[in-house]
């Protein structure tokens, strides 16, 4: 736990950091740097962030400051921007620092103050990168030793791969005489000074090699061998200023796409948190709402997009709604219940009551023990249709398939409401394609749809109006339309009136004797057959039903026929 804490420590830190260099960047580069200029001990500032950061150096590297000898100097300038240019210095010398030391100076000139980092060992990998190249340079074109002179085109291909390595390279032969110079200036001159040994049990040393170059150098020697003698050296210089450059660049590059990665991450997390996250946030609180019964919860009301989560939300969401309409529908459902059996009950239940303790005289008995008995058969009715409704939904298409002929089946039909209609002065006008018209069917059951159809019509049609029966066929098809001119349906309606008990406002005046099961009842019978019906009205127009039927299989022979 300890070590990701520090890991984590160590990775904010440096982020933190990152984030302020690039703050500061934009700023100067848009002017916008705040200054508080006041009187600054140069000295000070180098001792102190001498004492910081000598503790961060690693083991085998040194630090050095001697501040006895540095000049006293006060600037009027601003502390903090002071103090941290000497700390990026410091940290980016221990940061390329491996092995040996590190040398802290500034020198006064004029107004100025020049500030001094010196890196006296650069890390080893730089190195034996250098020797590896020189060891291939080596092998490649001095396999036979060193020559008085050196070709024209192996030459040319030393000055390709100084350019290359950003280097200098230098032929040594054995008497300490410069054969090749890659910059030409120092060929041909004798180093009087240069000893192989001086490098000891390494490859490469750092310096101004033999106060050879001005600039602090690292220079990388490689033996040029032949029969186990050595002929020469080849040696690659370069300026520890130009790795430190190219270490620094690759470093800003590191810290781009660190940048570039994180704002990806970041980008990607926030998307992942829009898209995914609160999404299945929203529909979670919507589950838990639901689970607690609040049909009623809209939050997730928002949702509309065509993938995967958008579509659970969507489906989540219409499952509520139907569960909502399907609780309230059977709230109706038992008030319809309750209402069409207690209405009837009460007024038998009063009427009784009256005759037995004299209310209504002997001689009206008779009249109301009538109402009695009509309010019976509308009780018994109101029971029959709700265990025929309860058949169907247990038992399903218990049918008995006859072909028999329609004309035969409807003219009796519409002879039981010769005396409603005489009342109302209704007619029924049936027309018929043909009287031999037969039919696959349940006769009992399409006698009941056809009963409960006609009586809606007779009961919602108005006076001195027409109904219109007519059966016509197409192809395997036998249609029935039944169709009135009363007072309709209204659109809002259409959809609900196959549910039990259901009654529109228009018709509750009108009919006062319907349970409110006859067109559930008569949706039931007509799936059962595999068969369609469907409505069309108009308010105020007019009601009409049409359902379908399968011709009889006799019919079918010679229609095809």
């Amino acid at each position: 736990k300890d070590e990701y804490v520090k890991i984590i420590n160590t990775n904010c830190d440096l982020l933190l950091r990152l984030v302020t260099d690039i703050l500061d960047f934009s700023k100067i580069e848009s002017g916008m740097m705040d200054y508080s200029l006041a009187d600054v001990n140069i000295k000070e500032i180098c001792a102190e962030q001498y004492k910081v950061h000598s503790l961060k150096v690693q083991e085998g590297v040194s630090m050095r400051c001697d501040l006895n000898a540095l000049p006293d100097k006060i600037l009027h300038t601003d502390p903090k921007r002071v103090t941290q240019v000497v700390s990026n210095l410091l940290s980016n010398a221990i940061k390329f620092t491996e092995q040996g030391s590190i040398t802290l100076s500034y020198r006064v000139e004029e107004d100025h103050v020049l500030f001094e980092e010196t890196l006296h060992t650069l890390t080893s990998d730089k190195a034996s990168v250098l020797y590896s190249d020189g060891i291939t340079i080596v092998n490649d074109y001095f396999k036979d030793g060193l020559g008085e002179n050196i070709p024209e085109d192996i030459t040319n291909i030393l000055d390709t791969s100084a350019k290359l390595l950003e280097a200098r390279l230098w032929i040594i032969k054995d008497n300490r005489q410069i054969l090749y110079d890659s910059h030409a200036s120092q060929k041909h001159m004798v180093i009087q000074e240069f000893d192989s040994t001086d490098f000891g049990n390494k490859y490469f040393m750092i310096g101004h090699f033999y106060d050879t170059f001005s600039e602090e150098t690292l220079s990388v020697i490689t033996p040029i061998t032949n029969n186990f003698s050595t002929d020469g050296y080849l040696l690659i210089h370069q300026q520890t200023e130009t790795i430190a450059r190219n270490e620094n660049s690759v470093i800003v590059v590191v810290y781009k796409t660190f940048l570039i990665i994180f704002l990806i991450s970041l980008l990607i997390l926030l998307l992942f948190t829009l898209i995914v996250f609160i999404p299945l946030k929203k529909i979670s609180r919507a589950a838990g709402e639901y689970a607690k019964g609040n049909l009623t919860y809209d939050g997730l009301k928002d949702f509309t997009s065509e993938d995967e989560i958008g579509r659970l939300g969507i489906s989540l969401s219409f499952m509520a709604s139907e569960l909502y309409n399907l609780e309230e529908d059977q709230k109706k459902f038992i008030a319809n219940v309750s209402h069409d059996f207690r209405s009837p009950l009460t007024s038998i239940k009063g009427y009784i009551e009256a005759m037995m303790d004299g209310t209504i005289p002997p001689e009206l008995q008779n009249k109301y023990l009538n109402i009695v008995l009509f309010e019976t058969e509308r009780l018994t009715k109101l029971t029959e249709n709700l265990l025929n409704l309860n058949a169907w939904d247990t038992k399903g298409n218990l049918l008995e398939i006859t072909d028999f002929n329609l004309y035969s089946l409807i003219k009796p039909i519409i002879a039981t409401f010769e005396g409603k209609c005489e009342k109302k002065h209704i007619t029924i006008d049936l027309v018929l394609g043909s009287r031999n018209y037969t039919v696959s069917a349940d006769r009992d059951k399409i006698q009941q749809v056809i009963y409960n159809l006609v009586d809606n019509a007779v009961k919602f049609s108005h006076n001195d109006s027409a109904i219109n029966i007519k059966i016509t066929d197409r192809y395997e098809k036998i249609f029935i339309s039944i169709k009135d001119s009363g007072i309709g349906i209204p659109k809002e309606s259409l959809k609900k009136i196959w549910e039990r008990f259901y009654k529109t406002d228009l018709s509750r005046g009108k009919d006062k004797t319907g349970s409110g099961l006859g067109l559930s009842i008569t949706r039931e019978i007509i799936q059962a057959h595999n068969e369609n019906i469907n409505v069309i009205s108009t308010e105020g127009a007019g009601t009409e039903f049409i359902f379908t039927l399968q011709k009889a299989k006799k019919q079918l022979k010679e229609y095809s026929e």
